[in-house]
């Protein structure tokens, strides 16, 4: 089996020391940070606190770290991270209440000003949201999130016109003519001016491809409610174009092919416009890896606009990039059903249960959903990939077998299936099988490199087409030359055609860009032995044993501790003409 196919052990999460912090106090916070006792000092509070924060268990550490606030009021830093930490954690009410006291001590905090302007938003007070807002400067997270905020406060207190005209600092500023093309749109259509509104979303789709999920849909649902079908029907196939494998308009598709009936209304207030620009404004931020900010905007749309599946959907991803998987399984449990998001929201959580080692409860849902959801491969998909996970090949090639049924005719764009699929049937040993999907899926996608590799190193395991195999990994290498897998077969491979000398620095390579992986270190511990650099094999195949190899390999590796290896004329694959 190919390096690139093994399933990575279960990340063990390790507490990282701090250098300011003594010996003893690091060794009576978990104690205390596991609730086992009270911690009564200021200090311990903090670090109680600090340790919960780094384990990214927020509500510990709002506890510990609140219990050190109230010992001292006047800590900025502490104030500031409780705050933070307690909008991340969705508690909006008792993150209002230390954005008041955190503006006292910092006039112009971004966050905290902006906290309190959403609330003034959910209250309708338009007034103190504009007056937040002009006391900004206008750097930072402030020049996307007060020209928005100050625009609808506007709109609704002194209409479409003044509202349009707070936004511009969003049209000059680069990067966010898209942001400012849709709201102004938004505005055109609360005001009743559909055909503008229309203008505006057709801008953003040009802008974006039309690759953008929330832009296809509202520009998709103002056709459907002026009787424009078609029109409709090609701004959601037009995202599907760029996102060939979302299913996220099949409900919106839908809902035409029953005639384009209930069509909702995406924005329908100001309050909603609020939403809607935490909403573009944390996902942009969550796309460029600022998950812990978008997080705290995405909590507070969610405050303002509790009934934003989208925005739901969102956090649960934010949470799970965070390694907050059972909280993301409780954002995604309250997305609810009838939405485009339901679906993919229940096969998330089977994936967090499953990221959670409830393997069990995945399984038993992903079978749930499957028997529920007669013709969508995806739940047999994911059930295949649950299965694949524990190693139950059987069961999994059932389930892909499933999936690739309901597909019906296979497309371009579901080379991964074949692909996945045929990994299951090599390690099931169903190598006919197998091959044929590895194959299929190359006739789809060219040149594809991990297909390429995991093919070509199984032939090479096999002895068979060898210099075609040579010729695929020499490709998924050029492909992916910082692929440390990839690179190991191509090791692996001169390694098997006795040309030892050449395996050694590819193998070297891939030990560089996998240090963790047993297998590559035992490879190379090989190719060490081969060319009689026989004390640093011993040392590659003692260091593979500390990275706990399967007992299989295990049972190898003492073995050539013991004995070494074999003659090398034995090693040697045999060659016939034709490389096979």
């Amino acid at each position: 089996m190919p390096a690139s196919a093994r399933r990575p052990r279960p990340r063990i999460a390790l507490m990282t020391p701090f250098v300011a912090l003594t010996f003893a106090a690091l060794m009576t916070v978990p104690v205390a940070a596991s609730g086992a006792d009270e911690v009564r000092s200021l200090s311990a509070n903090f670090l109680a606190g600090h340790v919960a924060q780094k384990r990214r268990d927020l509500p510990a550490a709002i506890k510990y770290l609140g219990r050190a606030l109230e010992q001292d009021t006047g800590e900025p830093n502490l104030l500031r991270r409780t705050f933070l930490f307690s909008l991340m954690d969705g508690r909006i009410d008792d993150g209002l209440a230390l954005a008041t006291r955190h503006l006292e001590i910092e006039k112009k905090a971004p966050i905290a000003t902006l906290a309190l302007a959403v609330a003034d938003a959910k209250k309708g007070d338009w007034a103190a949201l504009k007056k937040r807002m002009a006391g900004l400067d206008s750097t930072g997270l402030n020049s996307f999130t007060a020209p928005a905020l100050n625009a609808w406060a506007t709109f609704a207190a002194d209409g479409k016109e003044k509202g349009i005209e707070a936004l511009k600092p969003l049209r000059d500023l680069g990067g966010t003519r898209v942001l400012y093309d849709l709201h102004v749109g938004l505005m055109h259509e609360l005001s009743g001016e559909l055909a503008a509104a229309e203008t505006y979303y057709v801008s953003v789709a040009k802008d974006d491809g039309g690759a953008t999920l929330r832009g296809a849909r509202i520009l998709g649902t103002l056709y459907e409610r002026q009787g424009k079908i078609d029109e409709a029907r090609a701004a959601y196939n037009l995202y599907l174009q760029a996102q060939p494998n979302s299913q996220f308009v099949d409900v919106d598709l839908a809902r035409l092919d029953a005639g384009g009936k209930n069509t909702p209304v995406l924005v329908g207030s100001v309050e909603d416009g609020v939403a809607e620009a935490l909403f573009g404004i944390s996902s942009s931020l969550n796309r460029q890896g600022g998950y812990e900010t978008a997080l705290v905007l995405g909590q507070l749309a969610l405050y303002l606009r509790p009934d934003f599946p989208v925005m739901r959907y969102t956090v649960g991803g934010i949470l799970e990039a965070l390694d907050r998987f059972d909280d993301a399984i409780e954002i995604y449990r309250a997305v609810g059903d009838d939405n485009p998001f339901s679906k993919s929201a229940k096969l998330r959580i089977a994936a967090n249960l499953d990221r959670e080692n409830r393997t069990d409860e995945a399984i038993e849902l992903l079978r749930d959903l499957t028997d529920e959801w007669k013709d969508d491969f995806s739940a047999p998909l994911a059930l295949g990939d649950a299965y694949r996970r524990v190693e139950r090949w059987a069961e999994a090639i059932s389930a892909y077998d499933e999936a690739v049924k309901r597909i019906g005719t296979l497309e371009p764009r579901h080379w991964q299936i074949l692909y996945t699929r045929g990994i299951v049937l090599e390690r099931a040993k169903e190598w006919e099988r197998a091959e044929e999907d590895f194959l299929k899926a190359l006739e789809f996608e060219k040149d594809q490199p991990l297909v390429l590799n995991y093919l070509g190193y199984s032939w090479v395991e096999q002895g068979v087409h060898l210099e075609r195999a040579l010729k695929m990994i020499e490709t998924a290498v050029a492909k992916r030359p910082h692929d440390g897998y990839i690179t190991d077969s191509l090791g692996w491979i001169y390694y098997k055609l006795g040309r030892y000398a050449d395996a050694v620095p590819e193998l070297e390579r891939a030990v560089e860009l996998r240090p963790e992986d047993p297998v590559i270190n035992d490879h190379l511990g090989d190719a060490y032995w081969r060319v009689g650099r026989r004390l640093e094999a011993t040392f590659q195949w003692n260091h593979a044993l500390v990275l706990e190899p399967d007992p299989e390999l295990k049972a190898v590796i003492e073995k050539k501790l013991k004995d070494g290896l074999v003659e090398e004329a034995d090693a040697v694959i045999k060659t016939t003409p034709d490389g096979g």
